[in-house]
């Protein structure tokens, strides 16, 4: 059986600590420069060439997002930046530009080349030549169906690793991109600054009554005319690796570390569970209902299985059901020691994610500040708290919360 790779987002070093703790097989992030997620904290070469030697030591390939469209003058840049990013030790590079794959082949030559989704690529013949251009892996645009994939499957060389993205947002124009965000803001798609214009609420203004808009009805909020669904192939795996799939992508560089944590964990599992049971794979129920646990849109399988993702036309926004509130630092004899990250009280019933990755419950009975005072509630953001309690508590563990719906 094929094994895929997992390969898990990280826009700081948290994210890529979440990545690790929860099973990736390799984790794509970005330097400070010409990596697409101006938005993100993102990684300097200390930073980098630590987190490399950390993902190494537990066999997690790091790879190392150069995907912007470089300008002359930011062109001059990339040789020395090629070089610094080899000497740090990362396994790829994800490119998108063509006079950047060729610069990568001089300039670091012992590192992967991956061709970025950015590149549109979105037929077999394409993926051979990139092939023949340097290029290990090639990152298959969002809009292909699993039958396109394997028809690029069975026309590539075997030694051309195929990527494909299987979880998190999808663009509404092709791959990202997209220029609704240059036109309205000035911020570049393009170029790691999209403000997101397609997931703003859109009215109706006539030229000559200023001041006055008219709602063009979807829904009774407003008109969502760009904001697409997000992707979600956990129920589907088997399907994406039997259509040749060598790596699977989840999205998600300028997304919190709980995200991180919770979508590679399901993935991880999910993964796991179908090489150990082959054809007789059933999905966990637990497993789907993670994925509901993390901020998202409503989900769908996007191009995968024919036509498109379709728009979320009642609101611009995430829907979300938990709030992280503490972190287990670590637990002895009996004790639970916690940083607060949302307010809870004692009597609520919290949901543990703990590394091993196999949700369970624990009840607040009792709860103690830094001074040792018994308290009713924790509500000052990363506070210092002990919780009493005989289920363990594994250290790293994240305590969820459930949101109250009225």
């Amino acid at each position: 059986m094929l094994k895929g790779e997992l390969l898990s987002p990280a826009g700081d070093k948290e994210c890529f600590e979440s990545a690790l703790k929860f099973g990736a097989d390799a984790i794509y992030l970005a330097g400070k420069e010409f990596g697409m997620r101006t938005a993100s904290a993102n990684f300097d070469l200390d930073t980098l060439k630590q987190s490399v030697i950390q993902a190494h030591e537990k066999n997690v390939k790091v790879y190392v997002t150069c995907n912007t469209l470089p300008r002359n003058s930011e062109i001059d840049r990339m040789p020395a930046f090629l070089e610094q990013a080899q000497d740090c030790g990362i396994d790829a590079l994800i490119i998108a530009d063509l006079g950047v794959l060729s610069l990568a082949e001089k300039y670091a030559p012992k590192v992967e080349r991956h061709v970025s989704t950015q590149a549109g690529i979105v037929n077999y013949q394409t993926a051979r030549v990139l092939y023949e251009m340097g290029a290990k892996r090639v990152v298959l645009a969002r809009e292909l169906t699993l039958e396109d994939i394997a028809g690029i499957r069975a026309k590539t060389p075997p030694e051309l690793e195929l990527e494909v993205f299987v979880h998190g947002s999808m663009c509404v124009s092709f791959s990202g991109r997209c220029l609704i965000s240059s036109y309205m803001t000035g911020r570049d798609a393009n170029r790691g600054d999209c403000a997101q214009p397609c997931r703003w609420k859109y009215h109706l203004y006539e030229e000559h009554r200023e001041g006055q808009y008219f709602p063009v009805v979807e829904e009774s909020d407003g008109t969502y005319l760009y904001n697409s669904r997000d992707l979600c192939m956990i129920e589907h795996i088997d399907d994406v690796l039997k259509a040749g799939a060598k790596s699977l992508k989840i999205e998600g560089r300028a997304k919190s570390a709980y995200y991180v944590a919770v979508t590679t964990n399901a993935y991880r599992h999910a993964l796991d569970d179908y090489y150990a049971q082959g054809d007789n794979w059933h999905l966990a129920d637990w497993i789907k209902e993670e994925l509901e646990k993390v901020s998202h849109r409503e989900y769908n399988t996007g191009f995968f299985y024919g036509g498109e993702p379709g728009q979320v036309t009642s609101n611009g926004g995430y829907i979300r059901h938990y709030d992280v509130v503490a972190v287990c630092d670590d637990y002895k004899d009996g004790t639970a020691y916690l940083t607060q990250r949302n307010r809870f009280f004692t009597g609520d019933m919290l949901d543990v994610l703990p590394p091993s990755g196999v949700p369970f419950h624990v009840k607040v009975e009792k709860m103690f500040n830094d001074k040792g005072e018994e308290i009713e509630v924790a509500p000052h953001a990363m506070q210092k708290l002990t919780m009493p309690t005989d289920i363990e508590i594994p250290k790293g563990s994240l305590l969820r919360k459930k949101r109250v719906t009225e």
